[in-house]
This record gives structure tokens, C-alpha cells and sequence, in this order.
């Protein structure tokens, strides 16, 4: 593959960083997330039907699980735009720190992610949103989407209810004997 080799070492900003890296949430919670999902069968997908960054010449592709991991950060912290999805990638220690680019590396250009979100089809962006919503599940998670702080990897308390039982507790809660707390017009 002809993918970027983003080299894997500590700085002198990354091992500095690392004394306050447990005081940092939004560190943690992208970390929990990034040790919680299995990234294989996500990257498996995604060299399946993204075909830049094949060819043997040419300048070298970011691998596509970096390009979606930074749609998912720029989905779930809500960012507008992709030079702002870039700018926030080569502010925020978090950001880095999920994407595995060490500090001093620099963000994919905002081009890039444009050219990767016109080459991904819609049918392999449906595959992998399944495969990543069934390990979140297996897990007892979900995603609640926010702005920066308050996106948060949260454990679900239950299974959704359906319509129908939803329906059935909202007749059941309108019985005057399930409402004590409403006088009665008789009195």
C-alpha cells in the first residue's frame, strides 16, 4: 500500500503532555472510545471500496481509517466546515491523540477530506456506520453528539422501548389512579 507512514514517537510536546493527559477529558474520552471500538473490520472496509493510496507511484494517501476517523470527530463534535475540521485537528491534543499524528505532524489538508468524503460511496459509509453502532451496542454504548465538551461516550441504561409499549405506559400513566397527585373534581 502506498499509504503516508506516519511515524509513531514521542516529542518532547507528547511526552510533556502525557504528565496531564488523566485531567484532560476530552483525552479520556476519546481514548475510551478509540480502545473500545476494533478498528480492523472498519480499515477492512474501507480498503475495500477506497481505492486511492493503491498505486505503487505517485505522492503517498493518508490511510483511510485516519481520513474517517477525523469525520467522526468533526460528526461528533459538530464541526462546520473541513478547514475548520483541520484547524481543530492541529489545535486540540485530543484530536491528535485519537488519530495516532503525533504533535508535531500536521493535520490532513481540508482538501483532503473533501476529495475522501466525494470517493467514499454511500454504500460502504452504511456498512461501516453498522459495524461501528453493533460494537457500541455489544458494549452498552451510544454516542451523544454535542459541541467539543459535552460529546460524551455514555452506557446505555436500556434497550429503546418500542412505540407500542411507549403508547401503553402513556394510556396507563393518564388512569386516575396513577395520578394521586391531581384532585379529583368531586370534592
Amino acid at each position: 500500500m502506498a499509504y503516508k507512514k506516519i511515524d509513531q514517537y514521542f516529542s518532547f510536546s507528547d511526552i510533556a503532555i502525557q504528565k496531564n493527559a488523566d485531567k484532560n477529558r476530552s483525552l479520556l474520552f476519546l481514548r475510551a472510545i478509540d480502545n473500545t471500538i476494533d478498528w480492523n473490520p472498519v480499515e477492512n472496509l474501507l480498503k475495500k471500496f477506497y481505492q486511492t493510496g493503491k498505486a505503487k507511484e505517485g505522492e503517498r494517501a493518508y490511510s483511510p481509517l485516519l481520513l474517517f476517523k477525523c469525520f467522526l470527530l468533526q460528526k461528533w463534535f459538530q464541526i462546520k466546515s473541513d478547514p475548520e475540521l483541520e484547524s481543530q485537528i492541529n489545535d486540540r491534543i485530543s484530536f491528535k491523540s485519537f488519530l495516532a499524528l503525533p504533535m508535531d505532524y500536521p493535520s490532513p489538508d481540508h482538501s483532503t477530506f473533501s476529495r475522501f468524503r466525494k470517493r467514499i460511496s454511500k454504500e460502504a459509509m452504511i456498512q461501516i456506520n453498522s459495524v461501528l453502532l453493533k460494537q457500541f451496542h455489544q458494549h452498552g454504548l451510544s454516542i451523544n453528539e454535542g459541541v467539543a465538551v459535552d460529546a460524551r461516550l455514555v452506557k446505555s441504561a436500556s434497550h429503546p422501548v418500542s412505540n407500542e409499549t411507549l403508547n401503553e405506559l402513556k394510556k396507563k400513566a393518564q388512569l386516575p389512579e396513577n395520578r394521586p397527585y391531581e384532585l379529583s373534581s368531586t370534592s
